[in-house]
């Protein structure tokens, strides 16, 4: 019946014609069902009645007058081998014709009465259509409406817990993720937008106190020279980790097998100077933890990891790092020691341009945009982010990476 009713609802496409909206679909699919089981119930009908009538075409005791030596004889039966036999078979011919017409007329007037009550049956197949689909052009008329500046509307469906009332709610959900998302994509644009405008006032700021000056000497020149390649490289980190970061949002371009030990003792090598400035006390425990991945992604995230965990310690503090695997997932562990941080602060260190004690990262070390990209890689691998602040200060991040065969 479903493929009937398919065929009859592709047939306007096939003519050129507009195509059938479900209204129009779910009429044909309730009146064909009917029309069938109708149809059926009539075959079943007319079963039930030609063998409870075929077989008793007249009584069995039936009294006959018959005619024997031009007088009228007593009464036979006609199952008295005694009457005549042609008058048997007339009698058995008349009893079946007048069976069949009373079957005929039995299902002429049935088929008519199926007839009528198909038309009725379609009529009541639109309506009931109607109204089991309003709901559901509610919330289409509801979900027209919305737009990027109305995300805050939410489809009020009222009803029963059924289906619709389902599609409704999951509808309400992603309107309040992508409501979250546009709210954070304009505070991110904000951030962004001023962090790159600073530098570039501190930039026209320096060079226009020299111009004004005549009598700047070679000597400033050439510190105004130094501070503006400062500025610049600051510039240039900023714009390389927001091309990082939308790289890595939009999904890995390649995967490819590497050992987190090796990226992570090359790492702690390049940051070695910087560890032996502020006299940390580095403990390493570097471990086998192949993973298959990004390595430049892989890399930064753990660049990040580290860089955090350096400019954010205190002097002459520790600086704990492990790799190594579990239940056959790579981990890169790193802890520090700090400043004590509130928990209910660490989410926030994950949103762009979020730091400590501050809403947006101002000073030369960095822009707040290292931990929010080590979120976005860890998400891009499916790994998983364990992050606690320690009771005697400073912050503890682990890095469970898939099983590489995953």
């Amino acid at each position: 019946m479903t493929a009937v009713t398919g065929h009859l609802a592709a047939l306007p496409s096939r003519l050129g014609l507009p195509r059938p909206t479900a209204r129009l679909r779910l009429t044909l699919l309730y009146g064909g069902l009917f029309i069938l089981a109708g149809a059926a119930l009539l075959g079943f009908t007319y079963w039930l009645v030609d063998r409870a009538t075929g077989t008793k075409v007249f009584p069995v005791q039936l009294e006959l007058p018959v005619m024997r030596g031009g007088h009228i004889a007593p009464s036979c039966f006609l199952r008295d081998s005694g009457c005549p036999a042609a008058q048997t078979r007339d009698i058995r011919a008349a009893a079946r014709y007048e069976n069949w017409v009373d079957l005929h007329a039995l299902l002429v007037q049935s088929a008519i009465a199926l007839a009528v009550m198909a038309i009725l049956a379609f009529a009541l197949g639109w309506i009931v259509a109607g109204r089991v689909l309003r709901p559901l052009r509610d919330i289409t008329h509801t979900a027209e409406a919305i737009s990027a500046a109305s995300l805050h509307e939410r489809l009020a469906l009222d009803g029963p817990d059924d289906e619709f009332k389902k599609l409704a709610d999951t509808l309400n959900g992603l309107l309040a993720r992508l409501e979250e998302s546009f709210v954070a994509q304009r505070h991110f644009v904000a951030n962004a937008s001023h962090e790159l405008r600073t530098p570039l006032t501190l930039n026209k700021t320096l060079l226009q106190v020299a111009l004004r000056n005549p009598s700047t000497t070679a000597e400033q020149w050439r510190a105004t020279g130094a501070e503006l390649l400062d500025s610049g490289r600051q510039q240039e980190r900023m714009i390389e980790a927001l091309l990082t970061l939308a790289t890595t949002e939009a999904g890995l371009a390649r995967r490819q097998p590497l050992d987190l030990r090796e990226v992570t003792a090359f790492l702690l090598r390049a940051c070695s100077d910087e560890v032996r400035c502020r006299q940390l006390k580095v403990r390493a425990s570097l471990n086998p933890a192949p993973l298959s991945g990004d390595p430049d992604l892989i890399e930064r995230l753990a660049a990040n990891l580290l860089d955090n965990a350096v400019q954010h310690n205190k002097p002459a503090g520790t600086l704990e790092v492990r790799t190594g695997t579990e239940d056959g997932r790579a981990v890169l562990s790193v802890a520090n020691s700090g400043p004590t941080i509130v928990p209910a602060e660490i989410d926030r260190l994950y949103q762009p341009f979020q730091r400590l004690a501050t809403t947006r990262a101002t000073n030369d070390n960095g822009h707040g945009l290292g931990l929010c990209i080590v979120r976005a890689i860890a998400d891009a691998h499916g790994a998983a982010l364990t992050t606690y602040a320690r009771a005697e200060g400073g912050l503890h991040i682990q890095a469970t990476f898939p099983s590489s065969g995953a």
